[in-house]
């Protein structure tokens, strides 16, 4: 029964999709693309807590929609996590470490103005961090948008394959939408 609850599911939200208007990028215009520029402000968690007493940044991203209701585009930014005072002796950390992502975004938007769920999945380098280049990361998110803002929570893990700085934050972002004339 389960099983036949789930197919019947997956079908009609399959066809809900089918049936919305599917753009092209070629027609990218100010209506269904645009920049996104903002900050976030995190507090580090597991391992890298020890470490870090918070973290703040600066988010790019460009996003074409690929339909009223879903997004997807490019992400990229750069985060400084900031050294406690007290901080423990972590090995290959200098005073704070920086994290610059490039993945892909992907939004789900179920109205013009209203909350919205995503994520950005990609590679993170890490800077001022001895031996380490970075690892995959994955930042979902919940929030609100309207025509010019989009403000949100997060989750933030960059899965290495070291595991001696476990680089993992939660947090909050606004970015601002600058469209395309």
């Amino acid at each position: 029964m389960k099983k036949l609850f789930l197919s019947i599911t997956l079908l009609l939200a399959g066809l809900a999709i089918h049936a919305q208007q599917v753009r092209e990028l070629d027609e990218i215009n100010e209506n269904n693309s645009w920049l996104k520029l903002g900050i976030n402000l995190g507090a580090p968690i597991g391992d890298v807590g020890n470490y870090s007493s918070f973290a703040l940044g600066l988010d790019f991203a460009a996003q074409f929609m690929r339909t009223d209701n879903f997004g997807f585009g490019v992400a990229s930014g750069y985060t400084k996590y900031f050294e406690k005072s007290d901080a423990e002796n972590y090995d290959g950390l200098n005073d704070g470490f920086g994290a610059i992502p490039l993945g892909f975004m992907f939004r789900y938007y179920p109205q013009p103005v209203g909350f919205f769920v995503g994520t950005d999945v990609g590679y993170s380098f890490l800077t001022s961090v001895n031996s380490a280049d970075g690892g995959a990361y994955i930042r979902p998110q919940l929030g609100y948008h309207n025509y010019d803002w989009n403000i949100f929570g997060y989750y933030n893990q960059v899965f290495r394959a070291d595991p001696a700085i476990d680089v993992q934050s939660i947090g909050v972002a606004v970015t601002y939408n600058i469209r395309f004339k």
